[in-house]
Formats: C-alpha cells, sequence, structure tokens
C-alpha cells in the first residue's frame, strides 16, 4: 500500500494527511499500522521518570551562540554499512528491506507522534528527542566534540525515533514547553523519554520545561 496514489487523486491533501488516511486505510483492510516490537530503549517507569526530573537541575536556558549542528557529527556508521537513521529505520519499522548499502527499499513505518503511517523511508526523519539545539542550550556546549557525537547517535537510551518527517520538522529545535506531540496519548511516553534522556547526559531543564514535563508524566499510569 503506497501513500502516493492517495496524494495523485487528492492532490489538496498533503502528505501529513495522506499519512493519516494510510493508517486509517490500513486498519480497515487488515494490515497492521501498530509499531514493530522493536521501539526506543530505556523509557522508564513513571515512578523512575519522576525520580529522574525530581534530580534533574533547572537553570535559566542557555544562548544559541556559535551552536551549529555540525558540532554534533551524525549519522556515523554503526555496523557494516549501515549508519544511525538506518539502524533507526529497521529498528522502528515493520518488514524492513534494505539495499546493499543499508538503504531502506520497502517497508512501513508507524508515527507515534501523530498516529500515521509511511510506507516510504524518504517521508519519515530520525527526531532527535532531546533535540540538538535544545542540548546545546542546556548544557552540551561545554561538551566535547566526541561527547556530542555520542549524543546524536545514541541508540541506547530513547533518544532516536522515527516518525513523519513533517511532524518532526514542526517540533524543530523547541521543549515541550512549547511542543507536544499531536496524538495526546503518547504525550506520557514522550516525557518519560525526555526526560531520562536529559538525566543520562546531565543536561539542565528550564521551569516552564519541568512543568509541563511534570504535567504530561502526570497522564502517565505507569
Amino acid at each position: 500500500m503506497r501513500v502516493t496514489p492517495v496524494i495523485a487523486r487528492f492532490p489538496h491533501v498533503t502528505r501529513y494527511a495522506a499519512g493519516v488516511i494510510l493508517a486509517a486505510v490500513a486498519a480497515l483492510v487488515g494490515v497492521s499500522a501498530q509499531p514493530a516490537s522493536a521501539t526506543p530503549p530505556g523509557i522508564p517507569s513513571k515512578a523512575t521518570a519522576q525520580s529522574q526530573l525530581n534530580a534533574l537541575t533547572v537553570a535559566a536556558q542557555g544562548s544559541t551562540n556559535g551552536y551549529s549542528r555540525d558540532l554534533f557529527p551524525h549519522w556515523i556508521t554503526i555496523s557494516g554499512s549501515c549508519n544511525t537513521r538506518e539502524q533507526v529505520l529497521k529498528r522502528d519499522g515493520t518488514s524492513v528491506v534494505v539495499d546493499s548499502s543499508c538503504s531502506a527499499t520497502s517497508g512501513r513505518w508507524y508515527s507515534p507522534y501523530d498516529g500515521a503511517t509511511w510506507t516510504a523511508a524518504s517521508d519519515v526523519d530520525i527526531d532527535h528527542v532531546v533535540p540538538l539545539a535544545e542540548a546545546w542550550r542546556s548544557g552540551a556546549n561545554s561538551w566535547t566534540t566526541s561527547r556530542r557525537q555520542s549524543f546524536a547517535n545514541d541508540l541506547t537510551r530513547p533518544q532516536l525515533i522515527a516518525v513523519t518527517d513533517n511532524v518532526n520538522q514542526s517540533k524543530g529545535d523547541q521543549d515541550p514547553s512549547t511542543w507536544q506531540p499531536p496524538l495526546t496519548s503518547y504525550r506520557c511516553t514522550y516525557s518519560k523519554m525526555w526526560i531520562t534522556v536529559k538525566y543520562s547526559w546531565s543536561l539542565t531543564l528550564q521551569s516552564s520545561e519541568r512543568s509541563a514535563l511534570q504535567s504530561m508524566l502526570n497522564t502517565c499510569s505507569s
């Protein structure tokens, strides 16, 4: 099932809306629109996330002076010819087929941020849950390039996730005080991912960000 015919028949429909339509159609015809069993690792329980949030340092947001994405080298080779993006596409997708260079040639990707499903890897971005610029403003400006590279390619914590490209672009470098996943049912999980990444990397957070995270965490049942 492809997104392209939907757009061709209804040219006024955006790729984002088409993805939502595709997810609904997939459910009707019995095609699973659920994510693969593999999800970002290390998502904590509500209790653990609360403890981590309580331990984080609240500070005024730093400046983006001197910031550049080039200071967070990515994507790096992880295994064989596969880089970090390709690893996440394989991890988060369903029935993913790759070519000899590890590029995904087919598969299905469910975006938990908005509930859309995509069948072309080009429609999927790998989101840095805590954006690189946000990390810079929160303490990464003082890191070595090697540490920033490790942060930008972190596969051991819930820092990288495959999502709809348009949604990732709308998020930009915002923190949860100004941006949260459109799918409200995912905000609990998103808050736990954000909190544990900031905690694991000893990054600070601002007061409004902490308040937003607490409100999101309060919606979690576990």
